[in-house]
């Protein structure tokens, strides 16, 4: 029996919170350019609270959907659910909570935004299975990040412009372009499990060239997104910092070599989230 303190650091990891980092601060961005200015402290407590339990719920969708998967790959086979120290029926609950968390904060937000909660909940359910058929999964998994910046747009304006979606769009190829990075972790047992991936069916070297194409895209569509919006010179410094950090990212790994994989994956992108948000938020302000 776990202890209230023990069972919440159980959850807090199952859903990776500290990855939490990847996807808000780009919500964020789409709340703060939508009004050109800082939105409310009303507002962005929602929008924060409705992150918070959307992503909770997509991870923990993802690891009880996978927990099979999970426990024929030695890489996650120590995981909550294959490893036993978290039941599938506490998991279910937890959906069920963070479900309820996402629907209270959605409630608080721009009523359009209480016809559209589905969208999201039927793209978590969605993408863990989407491995099991076709090496596409990796762009479904960007788009329904890449709602975050599109989400908080709606959030706090109630209108879903073209550069909302360009910025959307910069999130979604980011996100899947370093989930092909990731997914080379895996490949061989991919292979043996009769799973798809990018990696699994172009190669190593097709999910580099992959991963660079898609963030070629996502600086161009941040540049489209400033282009159509009232921005300032600390949004253009902040694109180019991102395109600056996607170099970095990518010189750290090549085919043959993944040994910084982790911090090219982890450590990299939690900077270009927050350093974007950052020269955003400079900008409003």
């Amino acid at each position: 029996m776990h202890t209230p303190a023990r069972l919440a650091g159980l959850f807090a990891k199952l859903v990776k919170i500290e990855h939490t980092i990847f996807a808000l601060p780009f919500a964020y961005v789409g709340a703060f350019l939508a009004v050109d200015a800082i939105p409310s402290a009303h507002d962005l407590i929602w929008v924060t609270v409705a992150m918070a339990g959307a992503r909770s719920l997509a991870m923990a969708l993802n690891r009880l959907i996978d927990a099979g998967i999970d426990a024929r790959n030695p890489r996650t086979a120590g995981r909550e659910i294959p490893s036993g120290l978290l039941s599938p029926a506490a998991v279910t609950a937890f959906c069920g909570l963070s479900l309820a968390v996402f629907l209270v904060a959605v409630w608080q937000l721009d009523p359009i935004v209480r016809w559209l909660w589905p969208i999201p909940v039927i793209a978590f359910v969605v993408y863990p299975y989407l491995k099991r058929f076709t090496w596409l999964c990796h762009l479904w998994l960007g788009a329904v990040d890449g709602l975050a910046p599109v989400g908080g747009w709606v959030a706090v304006k109630g209108t879903m412009p073209w550069e909302a979606w360009a910025l959307g769009g910069a999130v979604a190829l980011w996100v899947a372009g370093f989930d092909l990075f990731y997914a080379l972790f895996d490949v061989e047992v991919d292979r043996a499990q009769g799973l798809h991936s990018w990696a699994v069916r172009f190669g190593e070297r097709g999910a580099f060239l992959g991963a660079r194409v898609m963030h070629l895209a996502t600086v161009a569509l941040l540049v489209a997104a400033g282009l159509g919006l009232s921005v300032g010179i600390a949004y253009w410094v902040g694109v180019a910092v991102v395109a600056a950090l996607l170099t970095y990212e990518h010189s750290l790994v090549r085919p043959g070599n993944l040994k910084r994989l982790d911090a090219a994956f982890f450590t990299m992108n939690g900077v270009i989230s927050v350093a974007f948000f950052v020269f955003v938020l400079a900008d409003v302000a």
